[in-house]
């Protein structure tokens, strides 16, 4: 089968031939349709995150949709025929990579059911995003009628976590560039603030001098999620996306909760951000649509990129 490798981390990415690989009992293979794009692929492909274990060569991706080709022994979950989508990033790396024509992995992966009416290429689009974005407003707690800014609102995991903000009741100030506040506005913030015209932090301490509740952050590093940690008020919280770079202590001084977000996947999560893009109550992003030839020179940016199978 074709895929997209790498031979080692930091080495350039090529479509090659590798083994269609073969489900081992209680695994289903899996002919994929659409392969979505993260940014945590590409962190792999450059070595600038080294996970283990890992395999090579690797095969990049984890997010995807597709049809059930065939089912090991004993799989009684998914049968042939079925089209599925998930979140496939399983140990060892690399042995369950999505941007590839097949994949075998466990039943009880992060997998679930595509539902009637969603395009698999959309479906392709949602795992990772829409599930980071909906767990990230849950962690919150209730946002009604709260100020939640969130920066990084026009890329994936920003544009569900903004629309599940603004389902859940929340005032949303979306920080994305001035090209992108039109598409947010109809998301439903009801602020945007472009980072690239105004110090950030500057721009909603002035137009909010008592403070907001809660901050959703995934994109700054430390420092400039300290600076916005500082606008959250005594009993408000602040999430970032960016491992470990806050002090939790300094941030419990000032009365405010820390957390560092890991995203725990799971079938029911999927199912439910499915649930929410079919019933219409949240959109996918932009998606760019690319071949798997295309693939190694290309890297998302703002919304989602899903390469077609």
């Amino acid at each position: 089968m074709r895929a997209v490798i790498v031979q080692e981390y930091g080495s350039k990415p090529v479509v090659a031939e590798v083994p269609t690989p073969q489900p081992e009992p209680r695994q289903v293979l899996i002919r994929l349709q659409a392969a979505g794009m993260q940014t945590l692929d590409y962190l792999l492909a450059t070595g600038a995150w080294r996970p283990a274990p890992a395999t090579f060569p690797m095969v990049l991706g984890a997010d995807a949709a597709g049809v059930v080709e065939r089912a090991g022994e004993g799989t009684t979950r998914f049968a042939p025929g079925e089209p599925v989508f998930g979140q496939l990033f399983l140990p060892p790396i690399g042995s369950h990579g999505t941007y590839a024509e097949y994949v075998a992995v466990p039943q009880d992966a992060p997998l679930a059911q595509v539902p009637n009416g969603l395009d698999p290429v959309v479906a392709a689009a949602l795992p990772t995003a829409g599930m980071a974005g909906l767990s990230l407003i849950e962690q919150l707690g209730p946002v009604n009628d709260k100020t939640v800014l969130i920066v990084g609102a026009g890329g994936g995991v920003g544009s569900f976590a903004t629309q599940f903000a603004v389902t859940a009741g929340a005032k949303v100030i979306a920080v994305v560039r001035a090209s992108e506040a039109g598409r947010l506005k109809e998301y439903g913030a009801v602020e945007t603030v472009d980072h690239t015209a105004v110090p950030v932090a500057d721009a909603v301490r002035q137009a909010h001098r008592d403070g907001i509740d809660a901050l959703v952050d995934v994109a700054s590093d430390a420092d400039g999620f300290s600076a916005l940690a500082g606008l959250v008020r005594r009993g408000g919280t602040a999430i970032t996306t960016q491992s470990y770079v806050f002090d939790a202590k300094e941030l419990a001084t000032d009365g405010v909760t820390g957390i560092n977000f890991a995203l725990q996947a799971s079938s029911p999560l999927l199912e439910r951000v499915a649930d929410a893009v079919v019933a219409g109550r949240i959109v996918a992003p932009p998606i760019t649509r690319i071949t798997l030839e295309e693939a190694p020179g290309h890297w998302p940016a703002k919304g989602k990129t899903v390469i077609t199978l």
